[in-house]
C-alpha cells in the first residue's frame, strides 16, 4: 500500500524533489507533472499542496533561504576571530552548494530573473544580508586590529561574495571537476593576505597564512 504522507511531509517532498529535478532538468525545463511524477502524486494532487507553481517556487526559495541563514547565524554568533568566522561562512556556503546544487542553476536562470520577479527581489535581498553580515564582521577585524585598518569594509565583503559567485559558476562549467568549499577556501588565504598585515617573499608575494602565524 502507498504510505500516507502527512500534509508537511509532502510538501517537504515536492520541494526536495523540485530542487532535484532543478539541478538535473533546468528550471526553466520544470513543469509541476514532472515533479508529481517523481514523487509519485497525480498533478492535481501536487496543486492541492501548492495551488501554483509561483507559490512552489515561492516555498523552494524559503526552503532555500532558511538554510542558508541558520548556516550564516550559526557562524556569526560564535566568538572567534574575524578570520576564522569568514573563513567559516565562506565554507558554509560553498557546502550548502554541494549539498543543493541546484541553488546556481536557479539563481542563474531565467526562470528567476525572467519570469519570476518577486523570487528575484527576494534571493537579492538574501544575498545584500549575506554581504552586511560580512561587513559587519570585517569591520569588527578592523576595529580589533586583526585587519588594516585601510581595508573598506564593504570592498572587502563584496570581494568575498565574488569569491564564492565566481568559484561555483566555475564549478559548474567544470562539470563539477573539483571541490566547491576547498577551491573556496584556497582563495580566501589570498584575501586574508590582502585584509591583514601579512609576510611576504622576496618577489613581494604574498606567504600562505600558515607563514605569517608563525
Amino acid at each position: 500500500m502507498r504510505e500516507r504522507k502527512s500534509a508537511e511531509a509532502r510538501k517537504a517532498q515536492i520541494i526536495e524533489a523540485t530542487l532535484r529535478l532543478a539541478d538535473k532538468l533546468g528550471p526553466e525545463r520544470l513543469t509541476t507533472e514532472t515533479i508529481a511524477k517523481h514523487v509519485g502524486i497525480t498533478q492535481p494532487g501536487l496543486f492541492r499542496h501548492f495551488p501554483t507553481k509561483d507559490q512552489l517556487w515561492e516555498a523552494v526559495a524559503h526552503f532555500v533561504g532558511s538554510r542558508l541563514e541558520e548556516s550564516w547565524t550559526a557562524v556569526k554568533d560564535t566568538n572567534e576571530p574575524a578570520s576564522q568566522q569568514l573563513r567559516a561562512l565562506l565554507c558554509t556556503q560553498l557546502r550548502l552548494i554541494q549539498a543543493i546544487p541546484a541553488i546556481p542553476a536557479i539563481l542563474f536562470s531565467r526562470e528567476l530573473h525572467v519570469h519570476r520577479e518577486s523570487l528575484r527581489k527576494g534571493f537579492y535581498e538574501l544575498m545584500q544580508h549575506f554581504q552586511k553580515i560580512l561587513t559587519e564582521i570585517i569591520a569588527r577585524g578592523c576595529a580589533s586590529g586583526e585587519f588594516r585598518p585601510e581595508v573598506k569594509p564593504e570592498e572587502a565583503a563584496l570581494l568575498m561574495v565574488s569569491i564564492i559567485q565566481g568559484t561555483t559558476l566555475r564549478w559548474s562549467l567544470s562539470d563539477r571537476a573539483f571541490d566547491l568549499a576547498a577551491e573556496g577556501e584556497r582563495l580566501f588565504d589570498q584575501l586574508l593576505c590582502g585584509l591583514t598585515a601579512c609576510k611576504r617573499d622576496p618577489a613581494g608575494y604574498p606567504l600562505a597564512p600558515e607563514t605569517n602565524r608563525e
